[in-house]
């Protein structure tokens, strides 16, 4: 899959050639980070923190609360791993830090070795230092340490060259499972289909920032079909995971979908099919997943309308339910509850919901056998979720808060 990169220094997102003369300045990163986003995990690197010369913190800690990111540059103890693990860090990328009893310390899967090469030898000091060590080498002295690698070939970084595929096969090799990410050079998509045979990631930043490469092309470069017509089972799913329906893509639709941020699908009969064009029922895309053996899809979005199904349902697969269907009903009753009802009390008066709120906790936990305690739990939820909707906070982004506090290392006493 390709990873996007996102190079911060003195605050903007940039672009080096060579980790060394400016190439690009594009600005603030957020707007970037929302529009790669789509494919999955960022790579954020702070190269001021890398170089000691200051560091981005403060912005890479808003990137983190957003999006999925690895983050790198600057790690260089144990202390600073783990303070951007439990800031909520997908991963760690450390380089000459990574070192067995460093990182021994940390949690293995989420650990990511940065080992910088050229032509094979690795690299330190901002690529200035030869180090006199083989690159393969240093991959096998630390393979059962880490979760992955992140290789960068310096002499193609920037460049716009191609990628050495035959060392990165070589790597993915030597790497054992640790998954590997291949960085520097990689220029067209074939490249990005070429390392996910092999079994790697790319992680792309120039080609992306010129132009020269469209995401959407690169998040549909892996995929492979064994449908006479080529096409992609894709099942599409809301902010919560729940399953809207099952429909199909094509390389031509995913470009579509990225390029529009909307949900635009491959009809068998009808071809490009942007979803809700003619019913209102716009889907905005989030993010694309590919499964395991990269032959299925899974878009993320946020439906708006009746809903994906023909029938006018929310879903394919029967009637709205559970705590998404509730914080919907509520949302839509704070928008035009009938007047009068407790539903309109309830938002028009603060204090009566947080004393209704208070007073069902304290049930629950007075609460004496399995049946109060459901009761009880669902008293709390309901009130609990009158207070989002009152604030105009919906359950899904509470639910991305609770995913972040897993990812914390350092855990309560």
């Amino acid at each position: 899959m390709i990873v996007p990169s996102i190079d911060l220094q003195g605050g903007q997102a940039v672009q080096l050639v060579g980790g060394e003369r400016l190439a690009i300045e594009a600005g603030d990163p957020f707007p970037i980070a929302e529009r790669f986003a789509i494919a999955g995990e960022l790579a954020v690197i702070d190269l001021d923190a890398a170089l000691g010369k200051g560091d981005n913190a403060a912005l890479i800690q808003g990137l983190v609360r957003r999006f999925a990111c690895r983050v790198g540059g600057g790690i260089r103890s144990v202390e600073a791993a783990i303070r951007w693990l439990d800031a909520g860090a997908v991963q760690v990328i450390l380089g000459t830090a990574a070192k067995p009893e460093l990182v021994a310390q940390l949690p293995k899967p989420r650990v990511i070795a940065a080992l910088d090469a050229r032509d094979g030898e690795v690299v330190v000091e901002g690529w200035t230092k030869a180090t006199g060590h083989k690159i393969l080498d240093r991959i096998t002295a630390l393979r059962d340490h880490v979760g992955g690698f992140l290789v960068t070939f310096v002499e193609r970084e920037g460049r716009m060259q191609g990628t050495d595929l035959a060392l990165a096969k070589a790597i993915v090799e030597a790497a054992g499972d640790a998954r590997v990410t291949i960085a520097g050079g990689v220029t067209e998509v074939e490249e990005i289909k070429a390392l996910a045979e092999i079994g790697a990631d790319a992680q792309v930043g120039m080609a992306l920032y010129t132009g020269h490469m469209d995401l959407g092309d690169a998040i549909a470069a892996p995929l492979v079909s064994d449908r006479p017509d080529g096409l992609i089972p894709t099942v599409v799913v809301d902010e919560r995971g729940v399953a809207l329906g099952l429909v199909y893509s094509s390389g031509q639709s995913i470009r579509a979908a990225v390029a529009e941020r909307r949900g635009i699908y491959q009809s068998r009969s009808r071809g490009l099919w942007r979803k809700g064009e003619s019913s209102g029922a716009v889907q905005h895309l989030l993010r694309i997943d590919h499964d395991c053996d990269r032959d299925a899809l899974r878009f993320t979005v946020r439906q708006d309308g009746a809903g994906f199904c023909h029938l006018e349902r929310r879903s394919c697969f029967g009637e709205d339910a559970g705590l998404g269907a509730l914080m919907r009903t509520l949302q839509a009753r704070k928008a035009g509850a009938p007047a009068g009802s407790y539903t309109a009390r309830l938002f028009a008066d603060p204090a009566l919901l947080a004393a209704k709120l208070t007073e069902e906790a304290g049930e629950l936990v007075a609460a004496r056998n399995p049946e109060e305690v459901v009761h009880e739990a669902a008293d709390v939820l309901f009130f609990a979720l009158a207070r989002l909707a009152a604030e105009g906070i919906d359950l899904a982004e509470v639910e991305r808060h609770l995913d972040r506090r897993a990812l914390k290392v350092t855990r309560r006493d």
